[in-house]
């Protein structure tokens, strides 16, 4: 059935989601994902999304431009995404980001609305914003609503809830509850057919009241064309090379490794690779040299998609020490090309990685994490034979577990009943 089609005619998708892009990174690559698996396998798709994709959706689907449908940006998008630059990241992404996001819901609405009815749309999927709390305006449509995978109702470790401020997480609060309003107010995941979440912890920041069926599927999965082992393994002498990928923002906890790479180079040859930016780069890039690293840290800006597979691919370990993870897409990445991983034992992280794969670093204190990154580089830059062991773990997790296009013919089964009682019902 799954990858054969849903019925007799198969199933007609409609995926609507704010942004549907590999260069915005995040949750933003996920509709992106489905949209063209579905479309590889001949389903009838097609994509709801904001301008901003535009360009690049384009030049990726040159034959379905008619399957794409753009919301355009407005005057006070753009006011917002003004504002939202001087905020703290997670305050912007809770007040001017989401009312941007709102502006964007609604008119995605009341487009969806009217693609249910002119192409007799059998199922519509919301896959992001991945967050369980963010109210959906898509309900009433039509047709059957399908939301997720989410994940989210993440906090930082109790050792290290310092790092965001007094002024953030009474905001937060705030946010909670009046999230408990707004989906009330925007009821799309009240009303849903079905909710997708990643975890418990993400099952449990459901709104209460929710009528679907609550189902679990992670949200992440691997492009395997992209993220692929080298055709000959780095070579096991000289320095250890380090990479760290992600946003530059403080969540992630760059300036922490920052410390420990400055106390593992002092007894061992090694090297470290920042791929990625962020309002910290430059505060980053000064506390490297202030600390004496400035010949064995580079930092890289953001990367494309291939340019990073291939980074990793001349990698020999990548460390992801960050505290506020929910996912982590590139730690499935990096398994996928054989890299051993070092990263936090906690979120997201920490459901995809074990001792057979990586090093988990408990974050007990800022000293205690800062000692265990130092350690586990060490352990990894001393033995070639370890790094090669829990890199062919790592891969065959991925093969296992993280496939795209098994993760399609779950989304598959999770729309068969949908699309079939949706049939019914138009028949009667």
């Amino acid at each position: 059935m799954a990858g054969d089609g849903v019925t007799a005619e198969g199933p007609r998708i409609l995926i609507v989601a704010e942004h549907a892009s590999a260069q915005f990174g995040g949750e933003a690559i996920l509709p992106l994902h489905i949209f063209r698996r579905l479309r590889r396998r001949g389903f009838d798709v097609r994509l709801v999304v904001h301008g901003r994709s535009r360009r690049e959706l384009e030049a990726l689907f040159p034959d379905d431009l008619d399957r794409l449908h753009f919301i355009s940006d407005s005057l006070t998008h753009y006011v917002l995404y003004r504002l939202g630059i001087w905020l703290p990241d997670r305050i912007s992404y809770f007040s001017t980001g989401h009312l941007s996001r709102l502006l964007t819901a609604l008119a995605a609405r009341r487009l969806a609305r009217r693609l249910v009815q002119e192409h007799k749309i059998d199922v519509v999927h919301q896959p992001i914003p991945v967050s369980p709390r963010e109210p959906s305006m898509l309900y009433d449509l039509g047709a059957p609503v399908v939301i997720g995978p989410m994940n989210g109702a993440m906090s930082y470790p109790p050792a290290f809830q310092s790092r965001q401020s007094a002024f953030v997480t009474a905001y937060l609060s705030f946010g909670r509850f009046v999230s408990g309003i707004l989906n009330r107010v925007m009821p799309g995941k009240l009303k849903a057919d079905v909710l997708l979440v990643a975890n418990e912890r993400t099952r449990d920041a459901l709104p209460s009241g929710t009528r679907g069926s609550v189902q679990t599927m992670i949200e992440n999965g691997v492009d395997l064309a992209v993220w692929s082992p080298p055709e000959t393994p780095p070579p096991s002498g000289g320095p250890l090379q380090a990479v760290f990928v992600g946003r530059l923002i403080d969540c992630k906890a760059v300036d922490l490794l920052l410390e420990s790479f400055r106390n593992l180079v002092s007894t061992t040859p090694a090297r470290l690779v920042v791929a990625g930016d962020g309002r910290l780069r430059s505060r980053l890039e000064r506390q490297a040299a202030e600390m004496g690293l400035a010949d064995v840290v580079k930092f890289v800006g953001w990367l494309t998609q291939e340019d990073c597979a291939e980074l990793l691919r001349r990698s020999d370990v990548l460390i992801l020490p960050s505290l506020h993870e929910c996912g982590g897409a590139v730690v499935l990445e990096a398994m996928a090309t054989a890299l051993p991983v070092v990263v936090a034992d906690w979120g997201g992280p920490a459901d995809y990685v074990d001792e057979t794969c990586g090093v988990l670093v408990p974050p007990t204190s800022r000293e205690e994490f800062i000692a265990g990154l130092t350690s586990a580089l060490d352990r990894l830059a001393r033995s070639p034979e370890l790094r090669r062991q829990l890199g062919r773990a790592g891969r065959d997790r991925i093969l296992r577990e993280y496939d795209w296009d098994e993760k399609i013919d779950r989304l598959l089964e999770v729309y068969e009943p949908l699309v079939r009682a949706r049939r019914v019902w138009s028949r009667s």
